[in-house]
């Protein structure tokens, strides 16, 4: 099982028992740490997948260490005006080990069974306006809806709308 969690403005990806090095947390080493920002569940083929996050999901892990980065040297140089600057700078990190995964991967296949007909039209219903001449005559098959192939974008999809409602 994985799991893709958001902290210090950046993502990671994280199974059970890897290390990552985020940005530094306020937590003593050893202490455990919960992350709630879960954008994704997965589990193989099986994903959850937020909006933003994954409601009840959380990754739970150990701080094991705070430390610093290796130095960044940011050089400022202008030619021919006798300008040099020399800067270093040390990022601080909270190397941390993923220790479980909790939140459960829905099956996308049992979710669409469960769906009522009437839902499936609805869901089924892309933005018809991004879509390109062949992939509106291959939507209006696959719906069994009656369209004129040499017409124009716009009354394909004026038929194709006027047929799902």
């Amino acid at each position: 099982m994985y799991a893709i969690i958001e902290t210090g403005g950046k993502q990671y990806r994280v199974e059970n028992g890897d290390q990552i090095a985020v940005e530094k947390l306020g937590v003593e080493d050893g202490a455990k740490v919960v992350f709630d920002k879960v954008l994704v569940v997965g589990d193989g083929a099986d994903i959850k997948v937020g909006a933003p996050y994954v409601d009840g999901a959380t990754v739970e892990g150990n701080a094991i260490e705070t430390g610093k980065g290796k130095k960044v040297i940011i050089f400022k140089y202008k030619a021919k005006k006798d300008y040099r600057k020399k800067q270093g700078h040390r990022q601080p990190y909270t190397l941390v080990e993923i220790t479980s995964i909790a939140g459960k991967a829905a099956p996308a296949a049992a979710a669409k069974e469960e769906a009522p007909a009437e839902e499936k039209k609805a869901a089924k219903k892309p933005s018809l306006k991004s879509m390109k001449k062949a992939e509106l005559i291959e939507f209006a098959k696959e719906n069994n809806i009656e369209i004129d192939e040499k017409a124009t974008n716009a009354v394909m999809i004026e038929t194709i709308e006027a047929a799902l409602k």
